[in-house]
């Protein structure tokens, strides 16, 4: 979410702890990004949150722009416009790495899917194997029945045969 606690106070040194945190607090939300298991309304759900904090980013140093313009020494102006570039600087580099969070995520979900589609097909196949192998071992039965019932057929005309001789 950049250095959002350095924007809004700008006395608070850049490199403290509020500066630290921020970066902690940035590097979970992407991490949550890039981990997103998905469905995609979750994802989406997290980069509202991060929209919203580079909202606000955005106006945080847009007032201390405001401040730096309206200071009397031309010191502490151009030390405060320093810290404004510095900031959109930052926010600019959260903005990519919150893309490619987005982007890997993005692929992880599609592959998970199509990974679950495929696995889908392959249950069908099994059950379409399992349903041939069905028929083809009722044909089976079916055939080998038919063959005793021709080979009975064949005992009982040999046996009317040898009753007809005797």
């Amino acid at each position: 979410s950049g250095r959002a606690g350095t924007a809004a106070s700008p006395g608070t040194p850049r490199h403290g702890r509020g500066a630290s945190r921020a970066r902690a607090d940035r590097a979970v939300v992407f991490q949550d990004i890039r981990d997103c298991p998905g469905p995609l309304s979750a994802l989406t759900e997290l980069n509202a949150a991060v929209k919203e904090k580079f909202r606000q980013l955005r106006g945080r140093i847009q007032e201390l722009e405001q401040m730096a313009k309206e200071q009397d020494k031309e010191s502490e102006k151009q030390a405060l416009l320093r810290e404004v570039e510095n900031h959109k600087k930052q926010m600019l580099s959260n903005q990519a790495a919150w893309r490619k969070a987005n982007l890997a995520c993005k692929i992880a979900i599609d592959n998970s899917e199509k990974d679950q589609l495929l696995q889908g097909r392959d249950i069908l196949r099994q059950r379409k194997t399992t349903k041939e192998s069905l028929a083809e071992s009722a044909s089976n039965i079916t055939e080998s029945l038919m063959g005793i019932s021709r080979m009975m057929s064949q005992q009982v005309q040999q046996s009317e045969e040898t009753v007809q001789t005797l």
